[in-house]
């Protein structure tokens, strides 16, 4: 798994290796664009919107909501990266911050209609994300969602199958979620739910009850 000086190493071919990875079809970024189109697609269903991205990286996707007038503030624990996503949204609030200590203040008492994040959430366990849910669940408008795009499986079976085939290069250190289990453990507090949009990759989004 890559520290904040790995991805920062990683941050001006970033974009080009997840590209070669999502065309060939291939793990751990197969799926990657419909991943982004189907929450760009969730978040442009409401014309103004606040909007906090957890891992945003080089701003790919939030960079297009910017463009579109929608209010960024996003969390990103690689320097390099959020230097690269300054270019592209100058107006926006990039927090450098490692959301595995959880939420930085300057966001913690603000509300949002969306918080996004995508391929992020594999770097905390799955524990740590439910935990991570409910920390994020109060800084929701009341009609907001919690939009989580990753590598992920809908049962514990296509993860092994996908493990299996992609044994040489498979990261053990990352925690890919089930969505299946996780699913089990929302429900009880959210309204929740799971798209499938690859083999290796789906779109979990959560609201309040």
């Amino acid at each position: 798994m890559l520290d904040s000086k790995g991805f920062d190493l990683w941050a001006d071919g970033y974009d080009k290796s997840v590209n070669m990875s999502e065309e060939s079809n291939e793990y751990p970024f197969a799926g990657y664009k419909d991943v982004l189109n189907y929450i760009y697609k969730q978040v442009r269903g409401k014309n103004s919107a606040d909007i906090l991205d957890i891992g945003f990286g080089t701003g790919i996707l939030t960079s297009k909501l910017y463009n579109e007038g929608y209010n960024i503030t996003g969390i990103d624990f690689s320097s390099n990266m959020i230097d690269i996503a300054k270019q592209k949204m100058p107006r926006a609030i990039l927090i450098n911050w490692d959301f595995k200590n959880g939420i930085p203040d300057e966001v913690k008492n603000r509300q949002f209609d969306y918080i996004i994040s995508t391929y992020a959430i594999h770097h905390i366990t799955d524990k740590e994300k439910i935990n991570f849910i409910n920390l994020l669940s109060p800084m929701l408008t009341e009609t907001g969602k919690i939009i989580l795009g990753d590598v992920s499986f809908e049962n514990k079976s296509e993860l092994e199958k996908c493990k299996r085939i992609y044994n040489k290069c498979w990261d053990d250190e990352e925690f890919y979620f089930i969505a299946e289990e996780i699913l089990r453990i929302l429900q009880n507090q959210y309204l929740c739910k799971y798209t499938k949009l690859s083999y290796c990759a789906g779109v979990l989004t959560v609201m309040r009850k």
